[in-house]
C-alpha cells in the first residue's frame, strides 16, 4: 500500500513540474508587438505592460531562484573540493610521517643489530681467550701432576733400593732388623 502512495505522490510531482514548464514555455513564447518609436510618442499601452510584467516578475523570480540554486551548488562544490583537498593533504602528511617513522625505526634497528653483533664478537673473543687460559691451566695442572707422580715414583724407587740394601746388609750380617713389624 505504501508503494501505491509513493507512486501517486511521484506522479503528482511529475504532473506539477510539467505544468510549470509548459507555463514557463508559453510565457516565453508570447510575442510582444514591437511598435516603431515614430508611431507612438506616448507610453506603451497597459495591455502591453501586463505580459511584460508577468514575464519579468515571474521570469526574474525563477531566474533569481535558479541563480541562487546555482550559487548554492557552486558553493557546495567548492566546499566539497576544499574538503577533498584537505583530506588528501592530511593523508599525504600522515603517509609522509609514517614513512619517516618507518625509516627511523629501520635505522635504529640496524644500528642496534650492528651493536649486538659487535658485542657478540667481543664475547666470542673473550670466550676464546678464557677457553685458551683454561686449557693452559689444565695443561699446567697435568704437567704438575706428572711431575708429582714422577717424584713419587722416584721416592718409591729410592725406598725400594734402600729396603733391598738394608735387607742385603741384614742377610750378610745375620742380624734382624730392630723395627720388624712395628706393631708387635
Amino acid at each position: 500500500m505504501s508503494e501505491e502512495v509513493a507512486k501517486k505522490v511521484e506522479e503528482e510531482t511529475v504532473a506539477e513540474k510539467e505544468e510549470t514548464t509548459t507555463k514557463d514555455v508559453s510565457e516565453e513564447k508570447t510575442v510582444i508587438p514591437v511598435s516603431d518609436p515614430k508611431d507612438s510618442d506616448s507610453k506603451p499601452s497597459p495591455a502591453d505592460e501586463k505580459p511584460e510584467k508577468k514575464k519579468i516578475s515571474g521570469g526574474s523570480l525563477d531566474r533569481d531562484v535558479e541563480l541562487g540554486r546555482l550559487e548554492q551548488e557552486k558553493k557546495l562544490a567548492l566546499v566539497k573540493a576544499w574538503e577533498e583537498n584537505e583530506k588528501s593533504k592530511a593523508e599525504n602528511k600522515a603517509c609522509k610521517k609514517l614513512s619517516s617513522i618507518l625509516t627511523w625505526e629501520n635505522s635504529k634497528k640496524a644500528s642496534i643489530e650492528a651493536e649486538l653483533r659487535k658485542i657478540e664478537e667481543q664475547l666470542e673473543k673473550k670466550k676464546a681467550a678464557y677457553a685458551e687460559k683454561m686449557k693452559n691451566k689444565v695443561a699446567e695442572v697435568h704437567k704438575l701432576a706428572e711431575e708429582k707422580r714422577a717424584m713419587v715414583e722416584a721416592l718409591k724407587g729410592e725406598q725400594l733400593l734402600k729396603a733391598e740394601e738394608c735387607a742385603a746388609k741384614y742377610r750378610a750380617t745375620g742380624h734382624t732388623p730392630k723395627k720388624f713389624l712395628g706393631c708387635f
